[in-house]
């Protein structure tokens, strides 16, 4: 599982969806400013909901053209690495190429214009493949020297013109070649070829088997020790995507919202406070754990898990591998999904029609993605008891055996005459703080809180959620601290040209089936890579005198 996620071509169509997400956010914005009113029987005149809907048309109606760019950048980053540094493929000739390979597959001619279907929602699974194919063609062309090469005397920005002209031509007459090809067989385009081929897969993955399959995978994995969403993610991203734009079309026709996978089912219902639907995890350690070790974690976790953020929790607990909690931690993003379709298919609740940002708290997330329907608040306070009633009991079985092994430490003490008996409880509490929180993190660091020089961190996990914690602890000691430091969060994918310029780039667990891609670009660059374990790295992100000591041994090394 970890291959297939670190797979280049999944990391590529990952990494173009994560780039392209400001593009679906932005677009949703003047969707709910023009639609959102409704719910309270606001209807705009049609000028101005027309007027409000130009953003929404000229962002996300043209969103499979902007994802062939960032998914062949995505890609030819990693084309990259192994080709030698004076002779790399050009990324913004490679975006520019997969766009206009994209649009000729994508446009089809009317006699008064042009359909553009296809650039939009409907076309993505089209735009994965050209944004994959279009970095190879380029690719072989440049490792095997495919090009006009000019001579040396002619400046290089000239140059590098000329030696993009075969590649760009071999793709561009590859993909005119395919829509030919595939308007003569079968009289359609090939985007629109495809969404009919998948069309059973499309209506399968909204049963409930399917959901289930879905969200349990998503569960499945995290438990096993591998990013869950990172694998099942990039094969269902296309999917949540055309359906949230049917469900915004049917909505618009005054129709019920009825398809049920969409980006914002996964991040609030599937994962209702994160992988696993953890959210009230972390409120049931704080308020009902004994154990000292449990109450601890329910007081670091219960609001970073609010907001989606639910790796205090995974690694914390553990829940990772941690066969008590095995049955709840898969089961509750299933029931919770289940309860999502029941509501929509058999008391005709509007589904997910809109796109939010995922660390949107989950209570929040749906009632605003559903357009605020009124039993968007009914499930969310279902779900949030049946998830509680389906965690509290193994909760309570994992805080006993904490609560045995605390006593047995504390008598262990009692018995070598370190402490009085009356002293043990106090002995259990320490040894508790100690085995939750004490870690190899900063063994042998320095924690003078000096920098010998400049350093630039950045901090990559899956989603920005916990490495923007680290990043924002280690720039708020600096600053109180007048330390020449800076830290930049962000999600893996996410910016990764930031690399070049930094000194040091710390890995969260999470993402560690990406430690062999990211150790290329980090060599490439000559920058140091810290990976670091689940249980050291969120005591990074609480304690940020230890993340700045983690953080000097490391550039200092």
């Amino acid at each position: 599982m970890e291959k297939i996620a670190s797979n280049k071509y999944v990391s590529a169509i990952r990494d173009g969806f994560i780039a392209a997400m400001p593009i679906i956010l932005f677009s949703s914005l003047f969707i709910m400013l023009a639609y959102v009113p409704n719910a309270w029987g606001f209807y705009w005149p049609k000028g101005i909901e027309n007027n409000l809907m130009i953003a929404y048309n000229y962002s996300m109606g043209l969103l499979a053209l902007f994802v062939a760019g960032t998914t062949a950048k995505s890609l030819t980053d990693t084309k990259n690495l192994d080709l030698p540094k004076t002779n790399q493929i050009n990324p913004v000739a490679v975006i520019i190429t997969s766009e206009i390979s994209f649009i000729i597959l994508a446009i089809s001619p009317l006699k008064t214009g042009v359909d553009l279907t296809y650039l939009g929602t409907k076309g993505l699974i089209a735009a994965y493949l050209v944004g994959c194919l279009v970095p190879n063609i380029y690719y072989l062309c440049i490792k095997n020297n495919v090009t006009i090469n000019l001579p040396p005397q002619v400046p290089q920005n000239i140059a590098q013109t000329f030696k993009d002209v075969i590649p760009m031509f071999t793709s561009v007459l590859a993909f005119w070649l395919v829509d030919l090809g595939f308007k003569t067989a079968t009289g359609v385009n090939l985007p629109e070829w495809i969404i009919n081929v998948l069309s059973p897969v499309f209506s399968a993955s909204d049963s409930y088997l399917g959901l289930a399959f879905i969200a349990g995978a998503m569960a499945f994995f995290w438990f096993v020790g591998v990013q869950g969403p990172s694998i099942v993610g990039p094969a269902i991203s296309a999917i949540q995507i055309v359906n949230t734009a049917a469900n915004l079309k049917l909505v618009q026709a005054g129709q019920q919202a009825t398809h049920i996978l969409s980006v914002n089912t996964a991040d609030y219902v599937m994962n209702f406070g994160g992988t696993g639907s953890t959210f009230v995890l972390g409120y049931l350690m704080l308020l009902f754990a004994r154990s000292k070790a449990l109450k601890a974690t329910g007081k670091a976790a219960f609001i970073p898990v609010s907001f989606s953020v639910n790796e205090p929790i995974l690694f914390g607990t553990p829940i990772i591998m941690n066969p008590v909690f095995f049955i709840p931690f898969l089961l509750t993003p299933i029931l919770n999904i289940w309860m999502f379709k029941f509501f929509v298919d058999v008391l005709h609740m509007n589904s997910i029609m809109y796109t939010m940002p995922w660390t949107l708290p989950g209570p929040i997330g749906i009632p605003v993605a559903t357009g605020f329907a009124p039993l968007s608040f009914v499930l969310v306070a279902l779900m949030l008891s049946v998830d509680a009633l389906v965690y509290f009991p193994f909760m309570k079985v994992y805080d006993a055996q904490l609560l045995t092994e605390e006593a047995q430490k504390a008598q262990e003490l009692v018995a070598e005459g370190e402490i009085s008996p009356d002293q043990a409880l106090e002995a259990e509490a320490a040894a508790a703080t100690t085995d939750s929180n004490e870690l190899p993190a900063s063994e042998g660091a320095s924690t003078s809180g000096t920098l010998s020089k400049a350093t630039n961190v950045l901090v990559l996990c899956a989603g920005g959620g916990t490495s923007g914690i680290l990043a924002n602890a280690l720039n708020k000691l600096a600053k109180e601290r007048n330390l020449p430091l800076s830290a930049a969060a962000r999600a893996y994918g996410q910016d990764m040209d930031l690399i070049k310029d930094m000194d040091l780039v710390i890995l969260a667990p999470q993402m560690d089936s990406q430690k062999d891609n990211l150790k290329k670009i980090t060599d490439k660059y000559g920058v140091k890579l810290v990976t670091t374990t689940g249980r050291e790295y969120i005591h990074l992100t609480q304690d940020g005198d230890d993340a700045l000591a983690f953080v000097e041994a490391q550039a200092n090394v």
